[in-house]
């Protein structure tokens, strides 16, 4: 199938376009800045690009994983956010009903799922997020983009037939948080396979599995995270002490933390259930908490990404 990858030179697109590849699909990569897998450079905003790339390159399928994202919000204005968030997204979808397709990957984020209210954390117990979770009410307008884009593929899916599958993320970025420094990178990532973190490998493989199914699957959203250990009756012990329960479902968890000088969180006042990924979409994470203390175990390298010096291609044509 020969799929049109937006965002090819970014992160997940590194991993992507490969596995596309091999999995015996052709990769057109589309970005804004040159990469190795990327064949145009141009934006999705570029209506003419679009129907171009189509036609010279006979573009059976989409994944639509470019965007601007959180961080570009201190380098771009709003209306470049509405234009290649959005518009690009319209442009794409426009397309790709206009050419027959019978798929469309689009890479979300669970980011659009947290009001300010669920970010402050006040509750006594961990908020417990699935695909129901409602009403939305993104807090900047990247969520406000990409909430904006999903709503197209939904009206694309029920007015054209479209089968768009879309993906809402969690974290997979390779560098340090950028509003998080109380514990080093490396460790705060492991933590955050525990409730809302996955690898880029698996992100890519997600989006391999949804543009598979998609077909079989019509119109649908799946938390795309690391499989949480916990379940909804436990959240109230995850806000008041997350160590005893962690160790209650790792006994081993405190004693190898401490050997790498870590340290577990001692709150988490977010979940995010993958489950229904999992049910319907057939894709499960392989690389989960227990990983990481397996690798913890054996003293073998972290099973993700950590690169604090880590440069995205937008931050560098920004600059």
């Amino acid at each position: 199938m020969r799929v049109l990858l937006t965002g090819s030179s970014g992160w997940l697109g590194r991993y992507l376009a490969p596995l596309l590849r091999r999995s015996g699909h052709h990769c057109v990569g589309l970005d804004v800045v040159g990469g190795p897998d990327t064949d145009v450079i141009g934006s999705v905003a570029d209506r003419a690009l679009i129907d171009r790339i189509f036609g010279e390159h006979g573009i059976e399928a989409v994944i639509h994983g470019g965007a601007l994202h959180k961080p570009d919000i201190v380098r771009f204005p709003v209306q470049s956010f509405v234009d290649t968030n959005v518009t690009g997204t319209l442009n794409l979808l426009e397309a790709a009903a206009r050419a027959g397709h019978d798929r469309f990957v689009f890479t979300s984020t669970t980011s659009l799922m947290i009001t300010q209210a669920i970010r402050d954390e006040d509750g006594d117990k961990a908020v417990w997020l699935t695909e129901a979770t409602g009403p939305l009410a993104p807090r900047n307008i990247y969520g406000v983009t990409k909430l904006a884009a999903e709503g197209l593929c939904r009206l694309y899916s029920a007015d054209h037939g479209l089968n768009a599958i879309v993906l809402r993320t969690g974290r997979f970025f390779p560098e340090e948080d950028d509003t998080h420094r109380a514990l080093s990178g490396e460790n705060m990532k492991a933590n955050e396979f525990l409730n809302r973190r996955l690898t880029v490998e698996d992100a890519a493989a997600a989006h391999l599995a949804a543009l598979e199914r998609a077909p079989n699957i019509g119109h649908d959203i799946f938390i795309v995270s690391a499989a949480t250990p916990f379940t909804p009756d436990e959240a109230a012990e995850l806000k008041a002490d997350a160590p005893s329960l962690i160790v209650r479902h790792f006994p081993d968890a405190a004693k190898l933390y401490a050997a790498r000088g870590w340290s577990l969180p001692q709150s988490i006042g977010r979940v995010y259930d993958a489950g229904h990924m999992e049910r319907r979409l057939g894709y499960r994470c392989p690389t989960d908490f227990a990983a990481i203390l397996d690798a913890l175990r054996s003293g073998t390298e972290m099973p993700f990404a950590h690169d604090a010096d880590y440069v995205s291609p937008m931050i560098s044509r920004a600059s």
